[in-house]
């Protein structure tokens, strides 16, 4: 991965980063009302390029007809609130069609 580029930060050493990951997956959950058995998957990507967080909070999650949906928050999980989650609403804005390329997931 070329230097400068967003990188999964796999490794944390803060004991209250699986439970920020833990929350903002439960709020995807209820806000976009899906099922337990939804695969929903909460990451931090950290970033160098000017202009970009240094942390940022992605979330993936599928809807039961096998379509992603995807969205950023530009803060470390820690700090996400469940208001910095997109509306209910918004929940087809956020598909990702099949193909779709991008560098953050």
């Amino acid at each position: 991965m070329a230097a400068g580029i967003a990188k999964l930060r796999w490794s944390r050493t803060d004991p209250n980063h699986d439970d920020a990951l833990s929350r903002v997956r439960e709020w995807t959950r209820e806000r976009f009302g899906l099922p337990d058995a939804a695969s929903i998957v909460v990451a931090e990507l950290a970033c160098a390029l000017p202009g970009c967080p240094p942390l940022e909070t992605v979330v993936v999650f599928w809807t039961e007809d096998a379509r992603r949906h995807q969205f950023k928050i530009f803060k470390p999980a820690r700090d996400v609130i469940v208001d910095d989650l997109p509306f209910a609403w918004l929940k087809d804005s956020l598909f990702v069609p099949e193909g779709f390329g991008c560098d953050c997931c």
